[in-house]
């Protein structure tokens, strides 16, 4: 039977030989945290190679995930479907082995990592997801949902501002199954860290209400061992296992330097370490022996016939709970989810209310919130002004886990990546808010949202120079363009309470993605519609307001601006102007050729795009013969009206602008 220390080998062995193979990538990390992942593996973590999304595995998170031969080495020796072939690929085009761990890629890869701190995040948000759905379900004997969620975590990911907004409200809320292992090996990419990082990592965790367990030496199995069960035992706390590791362990010239962080060890080094390890196997061979002590198969479909056994006697003295956590977890809607949500929407239109967005958008919360169990809220310390909470919102708290609503408090970024995580666990649609402005905070979490395409909606009010005295600091001009131009992300601005309900109903019914809804502090007038254009919201963009025979000019608006669009075609109403509401541009460019030239015919050049916006993102729809009426400055403090003025967002002035276009062509 192979030690510890030969299993351990096995991963350092295949690191290095994939990275030399690949001529890049990591070898540091994973031959430096080789025996810490040999003790959680083999001693601690339920999973089942043969279902990797088995509901109650425990969940692991290599947030460190330059170190991704790590994870790909422990997937292949346990017996997940992710062959040796595919480790010779590492870094190769469409191999399952990228760079970084990437969602979907191979079997059993939780969450895309490699920006770090955002999976340490990610994993909080998958220990919210557990306490939470284990508070809404488990009753009596009946722990459906237990399980540990797993986190390694670089010197990196603990330097990134993130890591500061996650793991402190995750003390805050008592995730007791949350466990940190920190590779504290002291080496960056610029060398040995001391004269960078020089925190007291134990007690910066210690203030956050971890439990810290300090001092591991991260090569001693026993020690790993003893200070995992005592991390598993504190159920109040997350835990923080701070292990001292050397990176690159094994490798008898380069261990412990930043030579082994982000380069192969180059074939003659490789050979020592070989020697070294006492690994006397040729590159990418793993002895019958080694295999079978990490298949982790047999072990794994017991721990699931274990819980399906508990499901179905939860399922026997709970039918309805069992039905609706199976539903949940599966990410399917409530059968009657679209005919209400669209009773909904009609009945908006029939009440053609003036209104904020922001103030539609939380109707349209309170109308599908009972609908919607699985709605997981929450905003960064602005609800009153996001107006997120709804009547059926209910606080979760480290007491009370079985609420539906985060306060994240201000952690723009940490709450979006935050969001990720629980969308990634199941069981919830996460929404979360701040202003638009703020965006630039949580920015790349959104992009992993879009990467991992996770049903993900972000809120985000105050959306223009609408928001007036606050001044330009907080008024958005070019994020709606960041916003739109990331791949994967429909972004949804509406021009009053019946584009608001569409939106919020497109985003709960989109599977394959995140939303973003884009709301306005400002009232915002009802526009008329009939059967055929209350339909066509949906598909992105619509003719709003049409004249006879084929338009002389398109005006194309986005949110506040539809109603000046409308109130300018009015004014050049001896003329032939159709207006054209655009509150989704991605959505509008998934519809068939057909629709989009019905909606915006390719032998009207003269158009005009209305946005308080940056002006770049409308070039594409306005062509070399258009217009556009935007931003291509910061705003100022004012009054809205006043701003609005300021920048030539009046009638007049669309209206003049629309007659200089006709005037040229």
């Amino acid at each position: 039977m192979p030690s510890k220390t030969d299993l351990a080998n096995a991963i350092r062995a295949l690191s290095m030989d994939a990275v030399q193979q690949a001529n890049s990538g990591h070898p540091g990390a994973p031959m430096g945290m080789a025996d810490i992942a040999e003790v959680l593996w083999n001693g601690f973590m339920r999973h089942n190679p043969q279902n990797p999304d088995w509901p109650n595995r425990d969940r692991f998170v290599l947030s460190n995930g330059h170190g991704s031969m790590l994870i790909y080495s422990l997937l292949h020796l346990t017996g997940y479907d992710l062959p040796m072939a595919e480790l010779k690929n590492f870094r190769q085009l469409h191999s399952k082995t990228p760079g970084h761990p990437e969602y979907g890629y191979a079997p059993g890869i939780e969450t895309t990592t490699g920006p770090l701190g955002q999976g340490i995040s990610n994993a909080v948000g998958m220990a919210i997801a557990e306490k939470a759905l284990a508070a809404q379900f488990n009753r009596g004997d009946h722990e459906v949902i237990d399980h540990f969620t797993y986190a390694f975590v670089g010197d990196g990911c603990l330097m990134e501002g993130i890591s500061h907004e996650v793991c402190s409200l995750a003390g805050t809320l008592g995730l007791g199954k949350l466990i940190a292992y920190y590779d504290d090996n002291g080496i960056s990419i610029d060398g040995d860290v001391a004269g960078w990082f020089s925190d007291d990592t134990p007690k910066r965790f210690e203030a956050y209400g971890w439990q810290v367990i300090a001092g591991v030496d991260g090569h001693d199995s026993a020690a790993i061992k003893a200070a995992t069960e005592a991390a598993r035992a504190d159920s109040s706390r997350p835990t923080l296992i701070c292990c001292r590791t050397v990176i690159g362990k094994g490798s008898p010239n380069k261990q412990g330097t930043a030579a082994t962080h982000g380069a192969p060890l180059g074939a003659d080094e490789i050979a020592a370490t070989r020697a070294a390890i006492g690994w006397e196997h040729p590159a990418f061979v793993i002895p019958d022996d080694i295999y079978a002590g990490w298949d982790a198969k047999t072990t794994g479909a017991e721990h699931e016939a274990s819980w399906n056994a508990m499901m179905d006697a939860y399922r026997a003295e709970y039918p309805d709970l069992a039905a609706e956590l199976t539903r949940r977890l599966s990410g399917q809607l409530p059968q009657d989810f679209a005919a209400n949500a669209q009773a909904y929407v009609e009945q908006c239109q029939a009440k053609g209310e003036t209104i904020a967005s922001r103030k539609a958008s939380q109707n349209a919360i309170n109308a599908l919130g009972p609908m919607l169990p699985e709605f997981m809220g929450g905003s960064a310390d602005l609800a009153g002004s996001n107006l997120t909470l709804w009547s059926g919102s209910q606080g979760l708290s480290a007491d009370d886990a079985a609420g539906n609503y985060i306060y994240y408090g201000v952690r723009e970024f940490g709450m979006s990546a935050i969001m990720n995580g629980i969308a990634l666990h199941g069981g919830f649609i996460p929404y979360g808010a701040t202003f638009l402005i703020f965006m630039e905070y949580a920015r790349n979490a959104v992009r992993m949202a879009a990467l991992m395409r996770q049903r993900c909606i972000f809120v985000y009010t105050h959306d223009s120079i609408g928001l007036g005295e606050d001044g330009p600091t907080h008024q958005p001009v070019e994020q709606l363009t960041a916003l739109r131009a990331t791949p994967g992300l429909n972004t949804w601005r509406p021009c009053d309470a019946v584009e608001s309900a569409v939106c919020w109903k497109s985003a709960v019914e989109r599977q394959d993605g995140p939303s973003a809804l884009v709301f306005s502090r400002q009232g915002l007038p009802h526009q008329e519609r009939s059967a055929e254009q209350l339909v066509n919201v949906a598909r992105g963009a619509y003719v709003l307001r049409d004249c006879a025979g084929t338009p002389e000019a398109i005006i194309i608006a986005t949110g506040s601006e539809v109603g000046l669009a409308m109130q300018a075609a009015e004014a050049l109403a001896d003329r032939a102007i159709r207006v054209v509401s655009m509150p989704c541009p991605e959505v509008f460019e998934q519809q068939d050729a057909g629709y989009r030239e019905s909606v915006l015919p390719s032998d009207c050049l003269a158009r005009v795009a209305v946005e308080a916006a940056h002006v770049d993102y409308w070039h594409k729809y306005v062509g070399l013969d258009g217009r556009i009426v935007g931003m291509s400055t910061f705003g100022e403090s004012a009054p809205a009206n006043e701003l609005f003025e300021q920048f030539g967002f009046t009638v007049d002035n669309v209206a003049a602008v629309v007659s200089e276009v006709l005037e040229a062509i």
